[in-house]
């Protein structure tokens, strides 16, 4: 897919390589039908001598297509020319989660609930028609320029995954495989077990760690033991990374980040809720000289008690 810049592919002429991943291309392009800037996301050629993944291609662009929120990235179009996929996006100025903590590291608090909150919502209202992404990652989180100083960021959830239905088409998986990125993958979708948006959660979980931390919350040498650490192993505290982090976090993050799904959330936003009433309440707060894990105190358990008033403002998920 080199030499791409000035040609025309469908109905789009390539301007400029704007992101890649390991078998994708994204480049900046003009939709010559509507005069508009698009991002175009061209899949390797291998990819579309696979019948099955072609297959799986356009019925999951088709479903992602159809979702209609503001923090799911619109997807224009989506097809084959001349043995290349494409997908045409709406191109969003600004950089992704992935590369945002690369160049900043951990973020702040507030900034890292905030955009959260929006990926959260996205990621609801996705499971309300069923979907799962299943491949939640900071670098299919865009981060754009938001509307004022009380919303500085825009969030978009990009590049969705296998949905739940496609799971059920005849020839689309096959058993032992799963899709997702280790450092983020819950631990029933490494099993082969069935997903539902609980799954989602749990990588959510993983990228809020990594967003406050620095890095996700499983880190091992080689592929083996990280699927060990998903499958088996308790995440670290957050708060030793981050100690001005109230240790009631931990708590809620231990629930999102549950071996089995029965026991994290409802739903996304309802954890992050929980992230938020619980990082500004003040429970848990650290003395001066901050206790060592092994005798510190318990921390309130996340469904313990009802703040005065909702936790979480629904309009924060609306511009």
């Amino acid at each position: 897919m080199s030499g791409l810049i000035g040609k025309r592919i469908a109905n789009y002429q390539v301007e400029r390589e704007i992101g890649r991943g390991d078998r994708s291309l994204v480049y900046l392009a003009k939709d010559l039908r509507l005069d508009r800037v698009v991002a175009l996301k061209l899949l390797a050629p291998e990819l579309a001598r696979d019948d099955t993944f072609r297959k799986r291609f356009a019925y999951e662009s088709r479903v992602a297509a159809s979702i209609d929120h503001p923090h799911i990235l619109p997807i224009f179009e989506a097809g084959e020319t001349d043995g290349v996929l494409y997908i045409a996006m709406q191109y969003v100025p600004g950089l992704d989660l992935r590369a945002l903590l690369d160049r900043d590291g951990p973020l702040p608090v507030p900034t890292a609930l905030r955009i959260a909150a929006q990926v959260a919502s996205a990621l609801d209202a996705a499971h309300a028609h069923d979907l799962v992404h299943r491949g939640v990652k900071p670098s299919n989180i865009l981060v754009a320029e938001g509307t004022d100083g009380d919303r500085p960021e825009h969030v978009y959830l990009t590049d969705f995954g296998l949905t739940k239905r496609s799971l059920s088409l005849t020839g689309f998986t096959t058993v032992g495989q799963f899709v997702g990125t280790l450092d983020y993958i819950a631990p029933e979708q490494i099993s082969g077990r069935p997903v539902d948006g609980r799954s989602d959660q749990y990588s959510l979980a993983c990228v809020v760690y990594e967003a406050l931390a620095g890095r996700p919350p499983f880190q091992r040498d080689d592929d083996m033991a990280l699927t060990w650490a998903h499958l088996y192993e308790p995440p670290p505290a957050l708060s030793l990374a981050r100690p001005e982090i109230e240790p009631g976090v931990d708590a809620v993050m231990a629930k999102a980040l549950a071996k089995s799904p029965e026991d994290r959330y409802a739903s996304d936003q309802e954890f992050v809720a929980k992230l938020r009433f619980f990082a500004s309440s003040g429970y848990g707060a650290p003395a001066p000289s901050r206790p060592s894990a092994a005798s510190r105190p318990t921390p309130p358990s996340p469904d313990a008690g009802t703040p005065p008033g909702p936790p979480f403002d629904d309009d924060d998920d609306e511009w």
